[in-house]
């Protein structure tokens, strides 16, 4: 019998087209159990992947579209969505999407998980968008326990974030997955606010999210391989 995957760890499918997606979780084997599907696939047949992967394989989907609408229509949108069974699903993390996904997501097992701030961005980035000043650290956490309060799952965060999160009361029985991890010695890519694997999980993450440094890798399942041993 295989050994049930470590599904802290999360493959994002950031590839072209879903019959890439489908050969690399084929690639990578049972050791890998939850995948990321995103926006970059969305046109590519991202949707169907997410089906055959989670009805056909029995693997968990994390379908990251990063809604943000006004909230009828980012209702109906997770709506529809929840039919697919899948298990996570983005929203931007202002209180009036979060509350319209819940909406959307009722009498379904999809948990709606809250972006605070983007792990590509950092305070140069927000000033240029005229996001309210101070330290990021802070910024998520507010956006954080206001998501809480607004009814998610769980949010997104850097695991730079990930303890301050944690320790926030409206934390509790919560979700923390963290992109931006990079196993040590990783090109950063476009990632600015980074920490290996282990560092996240320490810090209090539930879930890592690593795409390019085991994708791109020569031998993907040898890197997942990698990362799924240096998890404490």
């Amino acid at each position: 019998m295989a050994a049930t995957p470590d599904n802290r760890l999360i493959v994002a499918l950031d590839l072209p087209h879903a019959l890439a997606g489908l050969d690399m979780a084929e690639r990578l084997g049972p050791q890998v159990g939850f995948y990321k599907i995103g926006l970059g696939m969305l046109t590519g047949g991202g949707l169907a992947l997410a089906n055959e992967l989670k009805a056909d394989h029995g693997k968990r989907i994390f379908l990251d579209m990063k809604l943000f609408d006004i909230g009828a229509t980012v209702e109906a949108a997770v709506r529809g969505l929840a039919a697919f069974d899948l298990d996570f699903l983005t929203v931007h993390g202002d209180p009036h999407v979060v509350r319209a996904a819940c909406e959307g997501a009722a009498g379904s097992n999809l948990k709606i998980l809250a972006v605070t701030i983007l792990t590509s961005l950092d305070r140069a980035d927000l000033d240029a968008g005229l996001i309210a000043p101070g330290d990021i650290p802070d910024l998520v956490a507010t956006r954080a326990a206001r998501a809480f309060e607004a009814g998610a799952s769980g949010v997104i965060a850097s695991p730079q974030e990930a303890a301050l999160i944690r320790a926030l009361p409206e934390a509790e029985g919560r979700l923390i997955v963290t992109p931006g991890v990079r196993p040590a010695g990783s090109a950063l890519g476009d990632q600015k606010r980074v920490a290996t694997p282990a560092d996240a999980i320490g810090a209090g993450a539930d879930h890592i999210v690593v795409g390019r440094p085991i994708c791109a890798a020569d031998d993907p399942a040898a890197a997942a391989a990698q990362i799924l041993a240096s998890l404490p």
